[in-house]
């Protein structure tokens, strides 16, 4: 296990930008790399109230290199004009070492680098990684390409590139991470069967059918199908949220403490999508958290008492067909009986929740909410 004790003095610094860091980052990453993973998927956890989709990254391990890169779309690189000169705009997909992607205070990047979001994301919000085993070195070659092919398409200000309709920049819904990252793999790695779709305005205006949009978890579990039929291993970690971070974004609004911010579990487009955190019920949602769950390897956090990382709990992974067929079965149970409305024992597990909390549920009448599909 990862272990322990750091200065009660700087106690009150934790856990913001330029603050002290866990004194034993390169100790856990040596540890998880004790493992063969060649890339590792990061999934990040929701933020926000009301419909929350998170974010996804990739972090690509290369031979001899001390730490994986993470590549990540960058949410301000829009061309908006209020956020140039105030955030990081400088690249459409930012890549950082794993470690300062996670837990690192400094970025390696510039100033404008946002803290939480570029670095540092586990003092806002918890990361599901789910690594890879078995991927040849060209692939993971392709996709480091393909970013930089990207990166080359925003800089030009090219328009109507293979993997996107209009101009290469960010947006929410018609280019955002996870239509990045799906581009990378389809386009870059040669995944032809891979999914992403392509929203489109709608009569000229500034309109998109968000029913299209491409979210971090669904892209995800496409991903996680294409790696299974290439017969590439899979296992999960959580990075558990650091609970205490007083660290307020001051160019964000409305301002909230980090520690007082939702962390969800990111949504699939469903009748879950504007349901508050704990509350998802759908099967879709159920689904991939009891999977997530399922392939769990490592539960990693950081001590609150002694600002140190440590390994929380491990398991042995299932394999990927036997997570498949618990979590389908689990989900279409317990999402049948949230229906109902029963009282009932959960027959999965999400992933983030202690194996022993499987309380009984009992609902109230209420409103299902609007659905988006």
């Amino acid at each position: 296990m990862l272990a322990l004790v750091v200065e009660s003095s700087l106690a009150a610094e934790f856990g913001t930008t330029e603050g002290p860091e866990p004194d034993n980052i390169l100790e856990l990453a040596e540890f998880l790399r004790r493992d063969p993973y060649d890339l590792e998927l990061l999934i990040s956890f929701g933020t926000s109230k009301g419909g929350s989709a998170g974010h996804i990254a990739l972090a690509v391990r290369s031979d001899g290199a001390a730490d994986e890169t993470v590549y990540s779309a960058n949410f301000y690189a829009d061309r908006a004009p209020e956020h140039e000169g105030r955030f990081y705009t400088k690249e459409l997909v930012v890549g950082v070492p794993k470690m300062e992607y996670l837990f690192k205070t400094t970025s390696s990047l510039d100033a404008l680098a946002v803290f939480g979001l570029d670095y540092g994301e586990v003092y806002k919000r918890s990361v599901i990684g789910i690594r890879v085993f078995g991927m040849p070195s060209s692939e993971k070659q392709a996709l480091v390409s393909y970013f930089s092919r990207i990166n080359g398409d925003y800089h030009r200000h090219a328009n109507n590139a293979e993997y996107h309709h209009g101009e290469v920049k960010y947006d929410y819904l018609r280019l955002n991470c996870a239509k990045v990252i799906g581009a990378a793999f389809k386009f870059g790695a040669g995944y032809e069967r891979l999914e992403v779709n392509d929203p489109q305005l709608l009569r000229g205006r500034r309109v998109v059918a968000a029913a299209t949009a491409n979210v971090p978890t669904e892209m995800a579990l496409k991903l996680m199908e294409q790696w299974n039929l290439r017969q590439y291993k899979m296992d999960v970690v959580l990075y558990k949220k650091f609970e205490a971070s007083e660290y307020i974004e001051p160019r964000e609004d409305p301002k909230v403490a980090f520690k007082n911010l939702p962390d969800r579990f990111p949504s699939v487009l469903s009748l879950d999508f504007r349901r508050e955190q704990g509350e998802y019920r759908d099967f879709d949602n159920l689904f991939a958290m009891y999977l997530l769950y399922n392939l769990g390897r490592f539960s990693v956090r950081i001590d609150e008492a002694t600002k140190r990382l440590r390994i929380e709990k491990e398991k042995e992974p299932m394999t990927y067909a036997d997570a498949v067929s618990l979590a389908k079965t689990a989900a279409k149970s317990d999402s049948e009986n949230y229906r109902r409305r029963a009282l009932f024992q959960p027959a999965g597990i999400r992933i983030g929740e202690p194996a022993s909390n499987r309380h009984l549920y009992h609902f109230p009448d209420i409103d299902s909410g609007p659905a988006l599909r």
